[in-house]
């Protein structure tokens, strides 16, 4: 499955009606570096007809090292989860299935 590129997302912007190149770069640019700051400082962000993206915080644990076997402790950390949402979702459905045939039951 290919993956869509910055440049590819400053092309849609393009088409969308900015007129420059630069201009569409600097404001692709501009948003991501939004929701980076704005997930860094711990808040969650929410696109509307997109999904939402969310900062866990995830507690010390007990893991163990594959390689060696050893017993060790996996430190807190700070995870960002996403969730669609439900108009994208029913979006990404809607290609697996188009005819409406689904496996959930009704």
């Amino acid at each position: 499955m290919p993956t869509i590129t910055r440049q590819q997302l400053a092309d849609a912007l393009l088409e969308a009606g900015v007129e420059r190149l630069d201009e569409a770069v600097r404001l692709l640019d501009a948003t991501l570096e939004a929701i980076k700051e704005t997930l860094a400082s711990g808040e969650d962000v929410l696109v509307s007809g997109f999904g939402k993206f969310r900062v866990r915080e995830k507690k010390a644990r007990k893991g163990r090292n594959p390689k060696t076997g050893e017993d060790i402790l996996v430190a807190p950390r700070r995870v960002v989860t996403y969730h669609a949402a439900p108009v994208l979702s029913r979006r990404c459905k809607a290609v697996l299935h188009p005819q409406g045939k689904s496996d959930e039951k009704p």
